[in-house]
C-alpha cells in the first residue's frame, strides 16, 4: 500500500504558524515585561514632571516645558510647531521604539535557536513566516500602545492634570489612538525586514530598527495628531497595508536570497 502525505494549503500552514507564534508570544515573559514598561512609563513621566514643574525655585514657580493636560501624553494638535521639548518627545510615540525591540528579539531568537532553519526545511514557506511575524508583531505593538494609553490616563489623574479635550474633541482623541495603532503596521513591516536581514545578530537588528525609527519619528505627530479625523485613520490603515505587503515581499526576498545561519 502506497503511503500518501496530506498536502497542506496556504490557509492551514498559516493557521498553524500563527498558532505557534501567538502561543510563544503569550507564554514568554517578554511581552508582559514590555507592556508593563509601557504602562508604567507615562505614569512616571507625568507624575515626576508635574512635581518638578510645580516645585518652587527661589520662591517662584519653576518654569519648564511640561505637561498641563493629560492628552498631551498622546501627542499634539495638527499644525502645532514641532519642537524638541518634553511634551513633544516624551509621549506615546516612544512606544514605536519599544516595538522595534519586540520584533527584533522575536526574530533573532528564531535564528539563534535554529528554529527558523528547521521550520523552512521541514514544512513552512518563508512567505508564511513573514505574514505570521508581521501579524504577531502588530498585535504585540497594539498591546503596548494600549498599555501606554491606560498608564497615561492613570498618570494624568494622579498628577492632577486636566482631561479637557479642548478643540481636539473626544472623537479626535479616539481617532488619534486608532491611527497610532494602525500606524504600528508600517513600523512592524520595516522592523521585520531589518530583523530578517540581520538574522541572529540582535544588536544589528535593534540598531537598524532604531535608526529607521529616528528617521520616521518626526512624521508620526503629523500623521496621527491629537485631533485626528477619519482621513488620518484611513491614511494609517492604507499605509499599514501597503507597507505590510511591500516590505513583506522584500523580507521574503531576503530570506530566499540569503543563508539562514
Amino acid at each position: 500500500m502506497e503511503m500518501q502525505f496530506e498536502k497542506q494549503g496556504f490557509g492551514k500552514r498559516l493557521k498553524s504558524m500563527l498558532k505557534v507564534d501567538f502561543k510563544r508570544m503569550f507564554t514568554m515573559p517578554l511581552i508582559y515585561i514590555m507592556a508593563g514598561v509601557c504602562f508604567a512609563m507615562p505614569i512616571l513621566i507625568l507624575v515626576m514632571t508635574t512635581a518638578v514643574s510645580t516645585a518652587p525655585a527661589n520662591g517662584v514657580e519653576a518654569a519648564a516645558d511640561t505637561f498641563t493636560n493629560a492628552w498631551q501624553s498622546l501627542g499634539a494638535l495638527s499644525g502645532a510647531e514641532m519642537s524638541m521639548g518634553l511634551t513633544s518627545m516624551c509621549n506615546i510615540n516612544m512606544i514605536y521604539f519599544i516595538i522595534a525591540i519586540l520584533v527584533s528579539i522575536f526574530v533573532a531568537d528564531d535564528f539563534k535557536s535554529g528554529y527558523a532553519k528547521n521550520l523552512f526545511t521541514i514544512r513552512s514557506k518563508k512567505s508564511d513566516y513573514v505574514i505570521s511575524k508581521t501579524l504577531v508583531g502588530y498585535v504585540g505593538g497594539a498591546i503596548m500602545l494600549l498599555a501606554y494609553f491606560v498608564g497615561a490616563m492613570i498618570g494624568g489623574a494622579i498628577a492632577g492634570l486636566s482631561f479637557d479635550v479642548g478643540s481636539a474633541g473626544a472623537s479626535g482623541i479616539f481617532m488619534c489612538i486608532v491611527s497610532k495603532i494602525l500606524l504600528a503596521a508600517v513600523f512592524v513591516a520595516i522592523y521585520l525586514l531589518v530583523s530578517v536581514a540581520a538574522k541572529q545578530k540582535l544588536w544589528l537588528s535593534i540598531l537598524g530598527s532604531f535608526a529607521v525609527s529616528m528617521l520616521l519619528f518626526t512624521m508620526i505627530p503629523m500623521i496621527t495628531p491629537l485631533d485626528s479625523t477619519v482621513v488620518n485613520v484611513f491614511m494609517c490603515l492604507a499605509g499599514g497595508a501597503i507597507f505590510a505587503v511591500g516590505f513583506g515581499a522584500l523580507s521574503n526576498l531576503v530570506l530566499n536570497k540569503t543563508a539562514l545561519v
